[in-house]
């Protein structure tokens, strides 16, 4: 039972709060400045009815920022990969650039969602919706661990941009692949043009659909050339682009992790790049990092995807091509090639690694929609004498009619 007593002219209340986990010794809570010893018995129930529901939150002074710390060493305990706890870290600045150093009792959920707003006239839809995901695990951590009685990140609404002609012109689903004839336009250029590895790098993007960290971490014995298969058990991650500060991690999900069949033309690439990087481990064997990479530099160490980027650019411009390419368009490209082959979309999807399965769906639309218009046009053009003669029927029709 609370303790209500007068303090000066005004009413206070003390009452129990349960024990100290260090100590052991009993905790009281105690509040003044009640104008009637009835405003003070009130506050009181309040708190003991909140304190008995297990819905009191001691007050404290943490910040944001503090508890971001706190709940990204969490988060890498639990087993997030690297990559994820930095995209993690750094949507977080975003945050804490707003609430840093506020105690994070103090903020409120209009405070919150006039941060996100703010944010939406900077980043793009996706973006936001990304710092937002990472501030609000954060908040529900500290509700989890009675820091806060509500996340303010619950029921936020995250602004939805009204695209622009402009943007809707670069998301159009043609530019994220290339048509078969850009693809062989493509690959002939890395062919007569392109430095050395070049030919094997776009075609093995183009012909399994494989992301870029997971070719690059391919290793030797993760093909077999007389099964014609590959596997995929791990992909690269590099975020400084520094050829020595690689790390090698499990695929995103469980579907990424999977053994694809590879096209007999990409053996052959394969063999032939094996002969020549035997060449150049021999005329660099002191220094040679033999970690059996199949995508490797002179030096033995996986290529970057910055330079695997650079190079994809240097042969864009010495073809027609004028979509935005980037390494992952020949994993869309892949995926085109698929539909357009008549392969069921859920065998698309195992042989992706399943994570696409939006643009997938996108892609396929697209392919069956220009389908249907051919199909239309055949059709079209089988029944044009047909559709003719009964024209000509009905006109002649109408002028009997008219005549009558």
């Amino acid at each position: 039972m609370a303790y209500i007593y007068k303090r000066g002219k005004k009413w206070a209340y003390r009452a129990y709060a349960g024990k100290d986990p260090v100590t052991g010794k009993d905790k009281q809570v105690s509040k003044s400045g009640f104008l009637t010893k009835k405003d003070a018995q009130l506050a009181a129930a309040l708190f003991e009815r909140q304190f008995h529901n297990k819905e009191y939150i001691e007050p404290s002074k943490i910040t944001f920022e503090a508890i971001c710390k706190d709940w990204l060493k969490h988060y890498l305990s639990q087993g997030a990969k690297e990559s994820s706890h930095r995209a993690r870290r750094i949507a977080l600045t975003h945050i804490i650039n707003e609430f840093g150093h506020v105690p994070i009792q103090k903020i409120t959920k209009k405070a919150y969602q006039d941060t996100i707003d703010k944010l939406a006239n900077t980043f793009s839809s996706n973006y936001v919706s990304s710092i937002h995901t990472s501030a609000n695990m954060v908040f529900m951590y500290a509700h989890e661990n009675k820091l806060i009685k509500e996340a303010p990140s619950k029921d936020t609404k995250l602004p939805k941009k009204k695209k622009t002609i402009s943007d809707l012109e670069n998301d159009s689903i043609n530019e994220k692949f290339l048509e078969k004839e850009e693809l062989e336009e493509f690959l002939n250029v890395a062919k007569n043009e392109g430095l050395e590895g070049d030919l094997l790098v776009f075609t093995m993007l183009a012909y399994t659909g494989l992301r870029i960290g997971e070719m690059i971490a391919l290793k030797w014995s993760d093909i077999d050339m007389d099964k014609h298969t590959l596997r995929v058990i791990k992909t690269y991650y590099n975020p400084t682009n520094n050829k020595l500060k690689y790390t090698l991690l499990t695929p995103k999900t469980e579907g990424s992790i999977r053994t694809i069949t590879i096209d007999p033309i990409l053996v052959e690439l394969l063999k032939l790049h094996k002969r020549e990087q035997e060449d150049i481990i021999k005329e660099n064997k002191p220094f040679y990092v033999d970690n059996d990479f199949i995508f490797a530099t002179n030096e033995g160490y996986p290529k970057t995807i910055k330079h695997l980027s650079i190079r994809m650019q240097r042969l864009l411009k010495k073809t027609t091509i004028q979509k935005q390419v980037t390494p992952h368009s020949f994993r869309h490209t892949h995926t085109s090639l698929l539909i357009e082959a008549n392969v069921h979309i859920k065998e698309i999807q195992e042989r992706l690694g399943h994570s696409d399965i939006n643009t997938t769906m996108d892609i396929y639309a697209h392919m069956t929609k220009n389908v249907k218009k051919e199909a239309s046009t055949k059709f079209s053009n089988l029944m044009e004498s047909l559709s003719k003669n009964l024209i000509e029927s009905k006109h002649e029709q109408k002028h009997v009619h008219d005549t009558n």
